[in-house]
């Protein structure tokens, strides 16, 4: 399958501005079934200067640098890739051990999963519900992590473009967010259970809802299967359907434009994404 995508965004301030430095993630991350065959970046004003480099989490970052006022900023990014086919399912959990949750990962591993470790989000509450989930999947590790997927696919969807995701706990007691707050809860209820997980920003072909905005969605480690993708939204394992623009462990460090600007303007932004 091809994927072909469009998306623009445009920031204006009603005084001319100097921006500062600008930090895109809008650059597709590789990974083994997908290619990249037509990448175009336009930027109006012409930067100064652009550098293109991977940041500490593997991530194409592309830092650009502006050296006279404007009163907008116009990003538009186009896209090709070749999005092919797999089973999800195709792999065996190793040590064998990790097939039930809760479990602990080899020690060397252990130790560069920290950060996708950490107890942020997780309350009791969401543990609890969390521990639920993998008693009715008899503590079976992938059967929980299904379980999951399953479970926040029923809660109410709400689209709410900008803003951070809530806090877990309240996506739980609410039962409605954005693909933001479902990745969010489906984070910390893996690491209450000591599955490393991390937020994933991008696009999603095929979902008239989610196709016009920047989707979210979740991976975890699994020894023997490395990062698998777990879409909440969906209900569903990460296939050929998506793709993936930043992975973080840190939710705030996933957005695609973010930078900052001087001066005393007000500003606003307008975006539009398509699939072509």
């Amino acid at each position: 399958m091809q994927l072909h995508v469009r998306h623009e965004s445009e920031y204006r301030y009603d005084y001319p501005v100097a921006l500062g430095p600008q930090t895109l993630y809008l650059y597709p991350r590789a990974y083994p079934y997908q290619r990249l065959l037509k990448y175009e970046l336009l930027i109006d004003p012409q930067p100064a200067r652009m550098v293109r480099n991977v940041d500490v989490e593997g991530n194409v970052q592309q830092m650009v640098y502006f050296n006279r006022p404007t009163r907008h900023l116009r990003v538009s990014v186009e896209m090709e890739l070749q999005s092919d086919e797999f089973n999800s399912f195709d792999f065996v959990l190793f040590p064998f051990d990790t097939k039930r949750v809760p479990f602990r990962y080899p020690k060397p591993i252990q130790d560069l999963l920290q950060p996708y470790l950490e107890q942020v989000g997780v309350s009791e509450r969401v543990a609890s519900w969390a521990r639920e989930l993998a008693a009715e999947a008899n503590w079976k590790t992938t059967g929980f992590l299904i379980a999951l997927n399953q479970a926040i696919r029923k809660f109410t969807y709400e689209i709410r473009e900008v803003g951070a995701p809530f806090p877990p706990e309240q996506t739980l007691i609410l039962h409605k967010g954005s693909c933001r707050d479902y990745t969010t809860l489906f984070m910390a209820a893996c690491r209450s259970l000591g599955i490393a997980a991390r937020f994933v920003s991008g696009y999603l072909f095929g979902n008239p809802q989610q196709e016009h905005q920047l989707h979210a969605w979740a991976e975890v480690y699994l020894p023997g299967a490395g990062w698998r993708g777990f879409d909440p939204t969906e209900g569903s394992l990460v296939v050929n359907r998506h793709i993936f623009l930043t992975s973080t462990a840190k939710p705030e460090l996933a957005a695609p434009i973010s930078g900052t600007f001087r001066g005393r303007a007000n500003s606003s932004l307008q975006s539009e994404l398509t699939f072509i």
